[in-house]
């Protein structure tokens, strides 16, 4: 059981919504590097979305379907 990264954004805001859609699906999910890219600011640093990656099929399935990013 290990983490995989899912996509890596640039806009803290919009990776916390897809967060927020995965956790909502019952997909656990996790932002890294958010302190610091809410430090820099948007653009600076990238936020990486991570799952398990038992979950990444459904996961890349669900945001495919949402249209997300």
């Amino acid at each position: 059981m290990s983490l995989v990264t899912l996509e890596t954004l640039f806009d803290p805001i919009v990776a916390e919504i897809m967060r927020m859609r995965l956790e909502t699906a019952g997909i656990e999910a996790v932002l890294f590097d958010a302190g610091v890219a809410s430090m820099f600011g948007p653009g600076v640093s990238g936020v990486r979305l991570m799952v398990l990656d038992e979950d990444e099929a459904a996961a890349r399935s669900l945001l495919d379907a949402a249209g997300e990013p």
